[in-house]
């Protein structure tokens, strides 16, 4: 496992690790997250085991709204949304337009995607092809951590990189909204509010 800053240098290097279908652990803008390219099946098998979890599916982040537009089907809500809270907290679930491994999608046929506010995870997005999986550095039903020492205390030499970007802001996981039913409805509770969310869909 190798530490490395989260400057310009430090990111291309963990770029290329996952590029190779390396996993590494890297800060967002609310929590470090664990990641790796969404079409490795083994690194994202890794993922799993790594967290300590099944059977739910891996969310993603992106780089851009466009290439979130490539990977999932956006519909009006998810425009104003995106519009809205992008780059931000908030992950949308909407049918999915490409096919990833199992361990991704768990055979589901939507996929959890966002752009976060974090210019070093979309910057890890942008050099591994656009996309990113994305799940809390912890292991399963522990802490999300909010410093890299936090992250490396619970997952360790399990990863082969870690980006050190210092603190995290957030004391929550991104929002998570399901809208790929005729109805919405909030997941997990997190920075975006549902009433910050009906706010922005008056406007």
């Amino acid at each position: 496992m190798k530490i490395v800053k989260a400057d310009e240098q430090g990111i291309q290097y963990a770029a290329k690790i996952m590029r190779k279908g390396g996993v590494a652990i890297y800060p967002t803008e609310t929590v470090y997250g664990l990641g790796c390219a969404p079409s490795d099946p083994d690194a994202t098998k890794r993922i799993l085991q790594i967290k300590q979890r099944a059977d739910k599916p891996l969310p993603l982040i992106c780089s851009s709204i466009e290439m979130a537009r490539k990977i999932v089907q956006f519909n009006v809500t998810a425009e104003k949304l995106a519009d809205k809270f992008w780059p931000g907290p908030l992950m949308m679930v909407l049918p999915k337009k490409m096919d990833y491994p199992i361990y991704v999608t768990f055979g589901k046929k939507t996929l959890g995607i966002r752009v976060p506010g974090s210019e070093v995870s979309r910057r890890l997005a942008q050099l591994t092809a656009g996309v990113l999986v994305s799940t809390s550095a912890n292991k399963s039903g522990a802490n999300p951590p909010l410093t890299a020492k936090e992250a490396i205390n619970q997952l360790g030499g399990k990863v082969d990189v870690v980006v050190d970007g210092g603190p995290c802001m957030g004391q929550l996981p991104s929002t998570v909204l399901d809208l790929s039913g005729s109805e919405m409805w909030i997941v997990r509770s997190g920075p975006i509010t549902g009433n910050m969310i009906m706010e922005a869909l008056k406007s």
